[in-house]
């Protein structure tokens, strides 16, 4: 990797005055999984490395009944995982945070690094850039698109979305707070992520000189939620499909419905056709079945990849079935 400076601020102000106004001048560290990955194979080279650590207002994750769960952006997906609070009120993303990566790998990754981290795309990776191109020519729709996006890929961007909490959070209604040199600003999640356009454009909707303070998730109440993740192998592997339910209920039936899928597009995919097609429906395997149908029927898979629409209508029937009967369709071969 180059040299760079390296600063630990103690306050968020000090943090985002160490922040450049061009994404070349300087990086964020938070856990470093991702960064270390990125500033060792030069597609990242920052001037300048600030470690949030010493930031103590960014750590820590809280709860009340009224506001329901704020985690700090530094919060450890360990710690994340291992809060009493959190295993209470929201099981569902303890069970999303103990996916992700090895022991060693929540230990120090992020929360809110795990919804900033970079694409995971092979040509991305390999100094092409965001979009893929070489000269300008999209290299992905010719190429080894084996993990690739099924949706919101007509160009020209084609990667997936690497982040495992971010379709949960958007299912859940949650809401990311930022802080810049204007000062503080929120969003949902949702809007959080989005596609770029051009060479200049990045994938989420952080300035180059803005932090992730907090996010905040509201209470669930009596919600039902559930997530199903689709990996070629159980340990330490990138999900190559995912999907969240969150329902609310009235007795048996659903009043209304959040599906999101994760890594089937640049941006974790809500699906309101899927919503739609549970709204007034009572559960059961059947109707979590046309569900999935619904999620992918707008989906257009690329040379490689047509695969990951079995398995993104598997994953959103299952993760279903796991919200509101405990359970997943053992019969179904994802």
């Amino acid at each position: 990797m180059l040299p760079f400076e390296y600063a630990r601020p103690t306050t968020k102000e000090e943090a985002v005055k160490l922040l450049g106004t061009d994404w070349g001048d300087a990086e964020v560290l938070a856990g470093g999984t991702d960064l270390l990955d990125r500033t060792k194979d030069f597609v990242s080279t920052p001037k300048r490395v600030v470690s949030l650590q010493s930031v103590k207002e960014l750590h820590g994750v809280k709860y009340s009944a009224t506001e329901g769960l704020t985690i700090g952006a530094m919060a450890t997906l360990t710690e994340f995982a291992e809060n009493t609070t959190v295993k209470r009120n929201f099981p569902v993303l303890v069970d999303v945070a103990n996916d992700i990566g090895s022991p060693q790998i929540r230990n120090v990754a992020t929360v809110a690094g795990n919804l900033a981290q970079r694409p995971r795309c092979w040509y991305y990776r390999a100094g092409y850039g965001l979009l893929a191109q070489d000269n300008g020519k999209p290299l992905v729709p010719e190429g080894d698109n084996r993990y690739h996006a099924i949706l919101g890929n007509s160009g020209p961007a084609y990667f997936v979305s690497p982040s495992s909490l971010g379709p949960i959070f958007i299912a859940l209604g949650g809401k990311i707070k930022l802080f810049g040199p204007d000062g503080p600003r929120e969003m949902p999640v949702d809007q959080f992520f989005v596609i770029p356009k051009g060479d200049g454009d990045r994938e989420h909707a952080l300035k180059p000189n803005e932090i992730i303070t907090e996010i905040v998730v509201p209470p669930t109440h009596s919600a039902k939620a559930g997530w199903y993740s689709v990996e070629q192998k159980e340990g330490l592997d990138w999900p190559l499909v995912q999907a969240a339910a969150v329902l609310q209920m009235s007795g048996k039936t659903v009043k209304s419905a959040r599906i999101v899928l994760g890594h089937v597009a640049p941006t974790p995919w809500p699906s309101r056709e899927a919503e739609q097609a549970l709204a007034g429906k009572t559960i059961t395997e059947e109707t979590a079945a046309e569900a999935g149908k619904a999620a992918v029927a707008s989906a257009s898979p690329l040379s490689r990849n047509k695969y990951k629409v079995q398995l993104a209508r598997v994953a959103v029937k299952r993760a279903i079935l796991k919200a509101v009967l405990g359970k997943r369709d053992e019969h179904e071969e994802a």
